[in-house]
């Protein structure tokens, strides 16, 4: 069985040029798996690659065998355009739906001489519950370094507010970018981000649109996971984030100047009807009517356009 990494900070000195093999178990991006592999090819590995098992994302309501695969595809993809922005170049690859088999086959496919598991600070499986990070120690001879998307020491850190970011057209647009960099230097911020289902716009075109921003928001120190939601309706995709992550306060984002479908069906009363997290609605853009962004009180006159 390989040893944990007792330091995470330190590197392996026999990385080789080899591949480093970053596994990532329902969840896509983070700022501290984008700093660690740059500190891995920086201190001599020669590639990257990216796997992920064909799972269910914790944040979202997802059961057709399509959209699973679809969302394994967005959180590798999300992943891979954050790395490219920062000059790093990855291959990617799905695989089985179990968490266990597809980091076998991963690392019979990709041969790394180091991993990065990149997942929940809780990561399980199987009937008893076994702890994936240990039994995938086991499987491997190569060091296997666990990446914690939700880090543990944050459940003490009051300073940093979670917030749940909800959008899906209006994702890159620089106003919404400009408010969570403005919320981020005012108070440290941790952001989640659900993209659930929105008019016409593909899953491609969203998982570009996040990985973008993301990237954004890694450039002033704050960091944000995301997730394209597919089909995904917007309130059941709120509510189960809401009973998986920590969240201290929700932003919904819409287009100023249109008619929001969002709003117009009463997806920010929903929201308020099961919780008592403080909830915004933010209104990117012009739009048609000229009116400005920026957020407004929930409950107050006028309509976004999240389509």
């Amino acid at each position: 069985m390989t040893e944990p990494v007792a330091n995470p900070t330190e590197l392996p000195a026999d990385l080789e040029d080899g591949t480093v093999l970053a596994f990532l178990n329902e969840v896509a991006g983070g700022r501290k798996l984008l700093g660690r592999l740059r500190e891995l090819i920086d201190a001599g590995a020669g590639s990257i690659a990216l796997a992920a098992p064909q799972n269910q994302p914790v944040a979202g309501q997802i059961v057709d065998v399509g959209e699973v695969r679809d969302a394994a595809l967005s959180r590798v993809e999300v992943t891979q355009e954050i790395l490219d922005e920062f000059g790093l170049n990855s291959v990617a690859s799905i695989f089985d739906p179990s968490p266990a088999l597809a980091f076998d086959d991963a690392v019979r496919a990709f041969a790394p001489v180091y991993v990065l598991f990149s997942s929940l600070p809780e990561a399980r499986f199987g009937l008893a519950r076994k702890d994936l990070i240990e039994w995938a120690r086991s499987r491997t001879d190569v060091p296997v370094e666990h990446v914690a998307v939700r880090i543990e020491d944050d459940a003490i850190r009051w300073d940093v507010t979670h917030t749940l970011v909800v959008a899906t057209q209006t994702v890159n647009t620089p106003e919404l970018v400009d408010q969570l960099i403005k919320l981020h230097r005012e108070r440290p911020h941790r952001y989640t981000f659900i993209a659930p289902a929105s008019g016409e716009i593909s899953r491609e075109e969203v998982c570009d649109r996040l990985a973008s921003t993301m990237a954004a928001l890694y450039r002033v120190e704050a960091d944000a996971t995301g997730q394209p939601m597919g089909s995904s309706e917007p309130f059941a995709a709120v509510r189960n984030a809401i009973e998986h992550y920590r969240v201290d306060d929700i932003l919904v984002s819409t287009f100023a100047g249109r008619e929001s479908k969002w709003i117009s069906e009463g997806l920010i009363d929903r929201i308020e009807e099961i919780t008592d997290i403080p909830v915004t609605h933010f209104e990117a853009g012009a739009g048609s009517r000229g009116e400005s962004a920026g957020a407004i009180p929930v409950g107050a006159a006028g309509e976004g356009g999240e389509a």
